[in-house]
């Protein structure tokens, strides 16, 4: 049989490029459905969609791969190129280019990203609560005395702090209380340690928790939440001082204070002798400027005092003097009292006699005696007048009376008690009454008669 003829019976399963790339999908996607993969992020492309496209690459290969908006938006983070990250997810391919794909559903940074995120988070939960608050620091009691010092007794740290405080002040006392500062056991023994400086058994005024530097996951065990809520809570002051000046941890955010390194924490906590020295002789160079001033004052006192002094025999004639003096004017005093006090009372007894009622009463009868004596002349003075006015007065009303009159002849007409002065007021058969000098008459009109004009 020819080559041709061969060819010519074989069954062919030709499939489009579509199904192929349909066909390695689906076996990708179950064969692996779930995979975890560690690299680094490069090539980040984020377009208006809001999906994820970016390389995962370690020093060997690398893989495409995606992240869709629906995922990626649950993150608390957005990577950056050269970020390390651990993701989770299923491989795939994307149909349309041919191109072998992780599609990724979780995603983690990894290393000291990872670790990073997870201080970045617990300061935010932390800051919210109140922990790092400036007014719930403690105050650092100043000239300490006995300090506890937390760290490991065998690390750099213990022995920088010790240099210094040797150096500085030899005086403070140091307590070592025994903890490790990295590992798993690193936060519960760091906890136990500050509530043992914490109950009371030694007389430390302040806690120094330290230790030397290190990476982010050696210096981990200061970012122990429960630690520090511990600081928080402690009774005495407390000093962090953890690695080098630019690792800060959350201990050193909690604690009363913050030192750079261990060796600054003992320039913090320890006066320095030289100084306290400068210090003291500088004070006693005023003390003794202080005493010689006040002793050369009462030196010239003294000797002002001794100027002063007299004789007792002549300090006892001046006082002899003086009391002659005294007697002499308290005799003045009393004998010008004595006559003050007996003129006042000749006046009081003058008064006394103006108000007596005997003398009143003689006073009154004069003046009754005189005031009827001058009555009586005025009375016999004006007599005569008065007499001889009310005999004029009594001939003129004679001469005026309407009874004289009368006794003329002449008649008073009245009708109901009035005048009737003419013939009009009356009508016959009126009554009328006419008054007489010693009567009166009752009259009937018969006629009236007027008198012509």
């Amino acid at each position: 049989m020819s080559i041709a003829a061969t060819q010519e019976t074989e069954t062919r399963d030709i499939l489009s490029v579509s199904a192929l790339n349909q066909r390695v999908r689906r076996l990708l996607e179950v064969s692996f459905a779930q995979v975890w993969v560690e690299g680094e992020i490069s090539n980040l492309a984020i377009p208006s969609s809001g999906h994820w496209y970016f390389t995962l690459k370690d020093s060997q290969a690398q893989i495409r791969c995606a992240m869709f908006r629906g995922r990626n938006r649950l993150l608390g983070f957005i990577p950056e190129d050269g970020t390390q990250v651990l993701v989770r997810g299923k491989v795939g391919l994307y149909e349309g280019r041919g191109d072998y794909q992780l599609v990724v559903d979780f995603m983690e940074e990894s290393g000291d990203g990872a670790l990073r995120r997870a201080f970045e988070q617990l300061k935010l939960k932390l800051a919210a609560a109140g922990l790092f608050a400036t007014e719930n620091k403690r105050p650092i009691p100043s000239g300490l005395q006995h300090i506890a010092i937390i760290t490991s007794p065998t690390g750099a740290a213990i022995r920088d702090v010790l240099t210094v405080l040797k150096r500085r002040f030899p005086a403070l006392e140091v307590t070592i209380i025994p903890s490790a500062v990295q590992g798993k056991e690193a936060p519960a023994q760091l906890i136990h340690a500050l509530k043992l400086a914490n109950s009371g058994i030694g007389d430390w005024q302040a806690v120094l928790l330290t230790r030397g530097g290190g990476s982010l996951e050696d210096l981990w065990a200061f970012n122990d939440e429960q630690l520090a809520y511990v600081i928080q809570d402690s009774k005495l002051p407390v000093i962090s001082a953890v690695g080098h000046e630019i690792d800060i941890t959350i201990a050193d955010l909690v604690a009363d204070l913050r030192a750079a390194t261990p060796s600054a924490a003992a320039e913090l906590l320890s006066l320095d002798q030289a100084e306290l020295m400068a210090n003291f002789q500088g004070y006693q160079q005023i003390f003794h400027d202080i005493i010689a001033t006040q002793l050369q004052r009462h030196q010239e006192r003294l000797q002002w005092l001794q100027k002063r002094m007299r004789h007792p025999g002549q300090r006892i004639q001046d006082q002899q003097q003086r009391l002659d003096d005294i007697e002499l004017r308290l005799q003045q005093a009393i004998r010008h009292n004595f006559l003050q006090k007996q003129t006042q009372l000749h006046t009081q007894q003058a008064r006394i006699l103006q108000q007596s009622p005997q003398q009143h009463i003689r006073l009154l009868q004069q003046r009754l005696t005189h005031q009827q004596q001058s009555l009586s002349k005025t009375i016999q003075h004006l007599l005569p007048n008065y007499q001889q006015k009310l005999v004029n007065l009594v001939q003129r009303l004679q001469t005026l009376s309407p009874l004289a009159t009368l006794e003329r002849g002449y008649a008073i007409i009245k009708k109901d008690q009035q005048i009737i002065r003419t013939t009009q007021e009356v009508i016959p058969g009126d009554q009328i009454t006419a008054r007489l000098s010693d009567g009166e008459l009752i009259c009937h009109v018969v006629e009236t008669h007027q008198k012509n004009k």
